[in-house]
């Protein structure tokens, strides 16, 4: 049975096709969760919210497997943003420590080494994520732009630019604030650019 397969037999409710699907995605959507930060809800607890509205709308869905993932990964990233209000409701501090960039990323908890870490939090948010994504948690073009509600030429100009700068960091070591910072793309190419006579 090919995944666009299992895809139709779980929208005609078949047991056995949930229970791919689950073992296809589970891990990726808590490790992509825990990356995230959930606030107060476990990402344990935001994934099986997830996977619930996935099986009440299964039906609704049209697309292969691919769009599947994409579909399951946005479920789960309105429920993070649901989590989110609803602790920073409890908790003004909560806000303040999710903020547009003050969030450290996902980066300490999907990456074991800690040169690797320090690497990735030289990046910007958004390459950040993206190279998580595409990289750590080996999703495609699709699947990223959909988890991230960004556009696919946006999430492929992202990576480009986020392996771009880490190459350029790649012989470094990212705590050391004396270490030259990888040249921005304009920089990069004014640089590049000859000087008028």
């Amino acid at each position: 049975m090919t995944s666009d397969d299992v895809v139709a037999a779980a929208q005609h409710g078949d047991p056995e096709a949930w229970r791919e699907l689950y073992r296809a995605h589970a891990t990726r959507l808590v490790v992509w969760l825990r990356a995230r930060g959930t606030g107060d809800e476990s990402p344990e607890d935001i994934a099986a919210a997830s996977w619930l509205v996935a099986a009440e709308k299964i039906a609704g869905f049209d697309g292969d497997s691919d769009a599947f993932a994409a579909w399951l990964f946005g479920i789960a990233r309105h429920h993070l943003a649901n989590a989110r209000r609803r602790a920073a409701r409890r908790d003004p501090a909560v806000l303040a420590t999710t903020a547009p960039g003050l969030d450290p990323g996902p980066e300490p908890r999907t990456c074991d080494g800690d040169w690797a870490r320090r690497l990735l939090a030289t990046l910007p948010e958004r390459e950040r994520d993206v190279v998580t994504c595409r990289e750590v948690l080996d999703m495609d073009v699709p699947t990223t732009a959909a988890a991230l509600g960004l556009r696919p030429v946006a999430v492929r100009v992202a990576h480009h630019r986020g392996l771009k700068r880490l190459r350029g960091r790649a012989g470094t070591d990212p705590a050391d604030p004396t270490a030259p910072a990888a040249p921005s793309p304009s920089s990069a190419a004014a640089a590049a650019a000859p000087e008028p006579s």
